[in-house]
């Protein structure tokens, strides 16, 4: 890595992370355990992990930090239920609509107007979306939608709250996200069976990667790329994460998802380079 300059190793993190994001929809479909019991060891671990590795930067915490590790609680609970619940294209691509919510809500709270760009983006968005709801569609899998669509929402609320929050508090907030998920859950362990070795190493891999590792690697690399270059990165997660249970699980996404979900993932990338084309010429006009 020494040949390779500060801002190559910030893409190689970026790009890490969203393959360690993305192996998430296969290992919570191969444990064995309810979402909750599942959630319950993958976000132990996970904090376990967080005060190992950044010590005392996650115990500070002011009243916004709270509020974002509620949020945050909700977003890791619920991706694990509608994973848990409907197939894992439903639930990862649903859950990248995050960045539409933000274009409807931002403006709401900045007291700006809406774009014509972002209400067209939005729009089909939002077609994209309702192709997850047509077909040969069982209850089941329609409430593990649902569930997505507003782990979707919890994620879009998290990334505002983010934003207005100071930057020290913003591990305190993953922290105790997770502490608190570990601790909602405990009710749902009272009766758990006997775990494998094999089970026991995907929970380990749950919380140390897909969760710890991977956030800390972030860190690194998001300060070292542009913004849309991360934001254009993270997008391989809900494309990998359908293609490695497919072939761990052999789970085969509908073609209605797939058609919906490259129309979100698609629409979401425009925007974003757009958007950074936007920023250029402001920033060179002034």
């Amino acid at each position: 890595m020494k040949n390779f300059t500060s801002h190559q190793k910030g893409i190689a993190a970026v790009l890490i992370t969203a393959i360690l994001w993305s192996s998430g929809g296969l290992f919570i479909k191969l444990v064995p355990l309810g979402p909750m019991q599942i959630s319950f060891f993958r976000c132990s671990i996970a904090a376990a992990f967080f005060a190992i590795v950044f010590r005392k930067q996650v115990f500070y915490a002011n009243g916004f930090a709270i509020i974002n590790s509620i949020i945050y609680g909700t977003v890791l609970t619920f991706f694990v239920i509608a994973t848990k619940t409907t197939t894992a294209a439903n639930a990862v691509f649903l859950q990248a609509t995050a960045p539409v919510y933000v274009l409807i809500f931002e403006p709401l709270i900045n007291k700006t107007k809406y774009e014509v760009l972002n209400i067209i983006i939005i729009s089909v968005c939002i077609f994209g979306m309702l192709l997850f709801f047509i077909g040969d569609i069982t209850p089941g899998q329609q409430t593990g939608n649902l569930i997505a669509l507003a782990s979707g929402a919890a994620f879009a609320a998290l990334f505002l709250g983010l934003r207005f929050n100071k930057k020290e508090f913003q591990f305190s907030s993953i922290f105790y996200g997770n502490v608190l998920v570990a601790l909602v859950c405990i009710p749902y362990i009272t009766n758990l069976p006997s775990l494998s070795i094999d089970v026991t190493g995907s929970l380990i891999f749950l919380g140390v990667f897909q969760i710890g590792a991977a956030y800390a690697i972030f860190a690194y690399g998001i300060k070292r790329v542009l913004a849309v270059e991360a934001s254009i990165l993270s997008m391989i997660e809900p494309v990998l994460n359908p293609v490695w249970v497919f072939i761990g699980y052999g789970e085969i996404p509908s073609i209605n998802a797939i058609i919906g979900g490259s129309i979100i993932i698609s629409a979401i990338v425009i925007k974003i380079i757009l958007g950074e084309r936007k920023n250029r010429k402001q920033m060179s006009a002034g």
